[in-house]
């Protein structure tokens, strides 16, 4: 059963905004068994929208399209759709004053430009928006089922869990199963290195890959033969997602095995997320100190809810001065070896931890660039540092890349630090 995506926005094509929501769509569908066979992006152009529609609807059973549901006239969606199917656009009294009410609530007039999205092509399904003023709404196109959603990325997410899936799941294959796994601390040519032979080892699966800096996904997923490739007599299996779902845990645990430490979650998991788990069952709580990441662990750690669990400092003392008077660190420390320093990064973390009151401590300090490096204290040069009960350690490290890339692979090491640190206890 095979799935088109379409991203309709002038925003998109000229590179403006990124299309996350295509990416994102992509993956819940596949997760619901469809074949997603095609991304398409279009601007906001009458013509081009109806040519990339009806294209799409001439081979896909489900097309999913965001965007140009909004007020402006630039929002083309609708009346391209109309025109695509040769209807009418007609006026849903009960999405305006849905509409109306919603900015009632926010204590704001409605315009006469936000009644516009209260129109569809006639015949349509409307899709209800509870979080936003854009319904959506579903029609037929030459036989294809398509939805039309809202671009703004959470009113997508929200629409397509309730409003599209109940309508879809019923057709979906169910013949395929795909497991997700985070990983971070190898290249991608080194990942798929260590993965080589696993689709030969287990038929029907395929390993994809997807980077995102600085982490690789490795994405595992199988499918049940169709009918070309069944055996003549065999019997079709009663339950064909069982079946594909204990063939992608085996070759998903062969993969494990492969690529040990590395992989850090599955599925959703973010990777602060996971090393906030791990403070939790350690029953930890955490202190960190940082200079050249300027607060990015912190604002890592933070997005996650219930940081407040574990989290009770996050110090961001940039200056000498800052180190000495909120850390305690030593002025001959920071004289005689400098704020690069193993010497000063150890000192942070057990300043970090005492001032905190904390059970474990991370300290980074190092050289992000562009500028900054002396003799022997080369650009990506950082330590960063664990302190806890046991005592204090202290890693070096020399980062490649421009500012954010050697702070964002910094700031992912010294959390992974934290990791360890809870795992050993």
């Amino acid at each position: 059963m095979t799935c088109a995506v379409l991203s309709i926005g002038t925003e998109l094509t000229r590179g403006e905004l990124v299309n996350t929501n295509a990416a994102w769509l992509s993956a819940a569908l596949t997760d619901l068994g469809f074949e997603v066979v095609e991304h398409v992006v279009v601007d906001d152009d009458r013509p081009r929208i109806i040519e990339a529609l009806e294209r799409l609807a001439a081979y896909a059973n489900v097309i999913v399209c965001t965007g140009g549901l909004g007020p402006t006239t630039d929002d083309l969606t609708t009346a391209s759709v109309a025109a695509a199917l040769r209807v009418n656009v007609v006026r849903d009294e009960g999405s305006l004053d849905h509409i109306r009410r919603r900015f009632e609530r926010i204590g704001r007039p409605m315009s006469d430009s936000n009644a516009k999205q209260a129109d569809f092509p006639e015949g349509a399904t409307i899709l209800p928006n509870p979080i936003g003023s854009a319904p959506g709404f579903e029609v037929r196109v030459h036989g294809a089922r398509a939805f039309f959603m809202p671009g703004v990325p959470h009113e997508m997410k929200r629409m397509y869990d309730e409003q599209v899936v109940p309508r879809i799941r019923d057709i979906a294959p169910n013949d395929s199963h795909q497991i997700r796994l985070r990983t971070f601390g190898l290249p991608e040519s080194a990942v798929g290195e260590k993965l080589a032979g696993v689709e030969e080892a287990f038929p029907g699966v395929t390993i994809g890959y997807r980077a995102h800096f600085p982490e690789i996904e490795v994405k595992v997923l199988a499918r049940a033969p169709g009918p070309a490739s069944r055996r003549p007599g065999a019997p079709v299996p009663a339950d064909p997602q069982a079946i594909v779902r204990e063939l992608a845990e085996r070759a998903a645990q062969e993969v494990r095995v492969r690529l040990g430490d590395i992989i850090w979650g599955e599925g959703e998991d973010t990777f602060a997320g996971v090393v906030g788990r791990a403070l939790r069952t350690r029953r930890w709580t955490l202190a960190i100190a940082e200079s050249c990441t300027g607060g990015l662990v912190g604002h890592m750690i933070t997005k996650e809810a219930g940081a407040s669990d574990y989290l009770l400092l996050d110090a961001v003392t940039y200056a000498n001065s800052a180190k000495q008077s909120v850390l305690g660190v030593d002025e001959d420390v920071l004289r005689g070896h400098g704020a690069v320093s193993a010497e000063c990064a150890g000192r942070m973390a057990e300043g970090a931890r005492r001032v905190a009151g904390a059970d474990v401590a991370l300290a980074i300090t190092g050289i992000a660039g562009p500028g900054g490096a002396t003799d022997g204290k080369p650009v990506g040069l950082v330590y960063l540092a664990i302190a806890t009960a046991k005592g204090t350690e202290v890693k070096e490290r020399t980062f490649p890349g421009d500012r954010l890339w050697i702070q964002t692979l910094a700031a992912y090491v010294g959390l992974a630090m934290v990791r360890e640190a809870c795992a050993r206890g």
